[in-house]
C-alpha cells in the first residue's frame, strides 16, 4: 500500500509538562492568544490559574472563551470566531480534551475564512489557511491533540442536529502538552469513554482489506492490548501514574496515523455513532461501545481473518481450529466483556438508560448517516444496512 505519513505536532510529555506552555507559545509565534476551554474542571483544578499566571509573566496577551460542551457546538465556534476577529487573535490554546480541541480547530478554520465556517464541515468549501492551535491535554480520548480531524455539531430544531467531521492537515496542532497527572481527577465514566474512544480509533484503522501489514498490525495490536490492560487499572486506582501515562500516550498514537493512514480504515462505526450522539447527545465513547458489536457481527464474514487475528492477538482468545468463525465470534464477545468491565454499554438500550431507539429514530439516523453515500470501507453499507445494524444494536447482538 502506498501512503503518506505526516505527524508534525511537537509533544511535551511528563509530570509538570504544562510549565512549558508559554515557552511553546513563543516558539510558535503566538502574540495574541485565545485561551479556550470547557466547563469548570480546569478552573477547579487550578490549571487555568496556573496558565493565566504563566502567560501573564511571559508578557503574552490573551483573551478567554470557555463553555465548550461534549459534542462541541457550532454556535460556540461562531462565537469564538467573532471574538478572535475582534481582538486580533493569532493563536488558539485549547485546554481540555477532544471537544475543546475540535472547537479550537474549527475556530482556527473560521477566523480567516470569509464565509460561514459550517461551509467547511458541510464540504462546500476547502480552507486555505488556519489560525494555529496548541493543546494542553486534560482528557485522553479523541486523539485530536495530534490528529488532522475535528468534529462539530450544528444545532437544529426537533433533534435534527448534524454532527459532521472534517479532515485537513492544516489543523494539526503545533504542539501538545501532556501531563498524565492532570487526568487523575477525571470521573470514572469520562475515563472509560476515553479508553473506548482510543481503542476504537485503532480498530477503525485495523479493519482494512489489506493483510500484508505485519508491522502496522503489530503496532496496533500492542496499542490495543496496552489500553485493555491499563483501562481497568485506572478505574481501580485513578492515581496510577504509569497506567494514566500509557493511556494518554495511546490516545495520541491511536489517531496520528501511526497504526495506518486514516484513508485506509473503515470508519463506519464512527459514522453511525455520530448520528447517534447527534440525535441523543450521548458521550462519544459510550456510543461507540454500543454500536461496534452490532457492526462487527454484520461484517465479520467479509473479513474473517481480521476478526480472528483481533480475537487471538488482542483479546487472547484461543484459536478454534474447528471453526474460524467461532474464533471471530469469541473475539467480539471478548470486546463486549471489556466494555462491560469498563462500565460501558454494549447496546443502544443500555446507552439510553433502558429505552431502545425508536424505529423512526433509526430510520432518521440511517438516512443522515448515508446522505453522502454508503459508509465504511471494509464493507460498503447503504441506508438499509446501517438501519439493520442500528436495529441489531438496540439489544445485545451476541447475548
Amino acid at each position: 500500500m502506498n501512503f503518506t505519513y505526516y505527524a508534525p505536532t511537537e509533544v511535551v510529555f511528563g509530570d509538570d509538562a504544562e510549565r512549558h506552555t508559554a515557552e511553546m507559545l513563543r516558539k510558535y509565534g503566538a502574540t495574541k492568544i485565545l485561551l479556550h476551554y470547557g466547563g469548570h474542571s480546569a478552573q477547579r483544578s487550578g490549571l487555568l490559574d496556573t496558565l493565566r499566571r504563566q502567560l501573564t509573566d511571559a508578557g503574552l496577551e490573551f483573551i478567554e472563551l470557555g463553555g465548550v460542551v461534549p459534542n462541541p457546538r457550532l454556535s460556540k465556534v461562531r462565537e469564538g470566531i467573532a471574538l478572535c476577529r475582534e481582538h486580533g487573535v493569532d493563536f488558539i490554546l485549547a485546554v481540555g480534551g477532544g471537544s475543546v480541541i475540535d472547537s479550537a480547530k474549527a475556530i482556527g478554520y473560521g477566523i480567516p475564512y470569509q464565509g460561514d465556517v459550517w461551509d467547511i464541515y458541510a464540504r462546500r468549501a476547502v480552507p486555505q489557511t488556519v489560525v494555529p492551535v496548541g493543546v494542553v491535554l486534560t482528557i485522553p480520548a479523541a486523539g485530536s491533540e495530534m490528529s488532522n480531524s475535528s468534529v462539530i455539531t450544528a444545532e437544529g430544531a426537533q433533534g435534527e442536529d448534524l454532527k459532521r467531521g472534517y479532515t485537513n492537515n492544516l489543523c494539526r496542532p503545533r504542539f501538545a502538552i501532556m501531563n498524565p497527572r492532570l487526568t487523575f481527577t477525571l470521573p470514572p465514566y469520562q475515563t472509560a469513554c476515553g479508553v473506548v474512544d482510543i481503542l476504537m480509533h485503532t480498530l477503525e484503522r485495523y479493519f482494512t482489506r489489506g493483510n500484508d501489514m505485519a508491522l502496522t498490525d503489530a503496532l496496533a495490536e500492542s496499542l490495543m492490548r496496552t489500553v485493555i490492560e491499563c483501562g481497568p487499572k485506572v478505574l481501580a486506582d485513578p492515581h496510577d501514574y504509569a497506567a494514566r501515562a500509557s493511556i494518554m500516550w495511546a490516545s495520541s498514537l491511536s489517531h496520528n496515523d501511526l497504526t495506518a493512514n486514516r484513508d485506509l480504515g473503515d470508519w463506519a462505526t464512527h459514522g453511525i455513532e455520530h448520528e447517534l450522539s447527534g440525535l441523543y447527545d450521548v458521550a462519544h465513547g459510550a456510543g461507540l461501545a454500543a454500536v461496534w458489536p452490532a457492526w462487527a457481527l454484520a461484517v465479520m464474514d467479509h473479513a474473517p481473518e481480521r476478526f480472528t487475528r483481533l480475537a487471538v492477538n488482542v483479546f487472547g482468545v484461543p484459536y478454534d481450529f474447528t471453526s474460524t468463525r467461532n474464533t471471530a465470534l469469541a473475539g467480539i464477545r471478548a470486546a463486549m466483556d471489556f466494555f462491560r468491565r469498563m462500565d460501558m454499554p454494549v447496546n443502544i438500550t443500555e446507552l439510553l438508560g433502558g429505552r431502545p431507539a425508536s424505529d423512526e429514530d433509526i430510520d432518521l439516523m440511517a438516512r443522515k448517516c448515508t446522505a453522502g453515500g454508503p459508509v465504511g470501507r471494509l464493507v460498503r453499507l447503504d441506508t438499509a444496512a446501517v438501519a439493520s445494524i442500528l436495529h441489531q444494536a438496540n439489544t445485545n447482538p451476541l447475548p
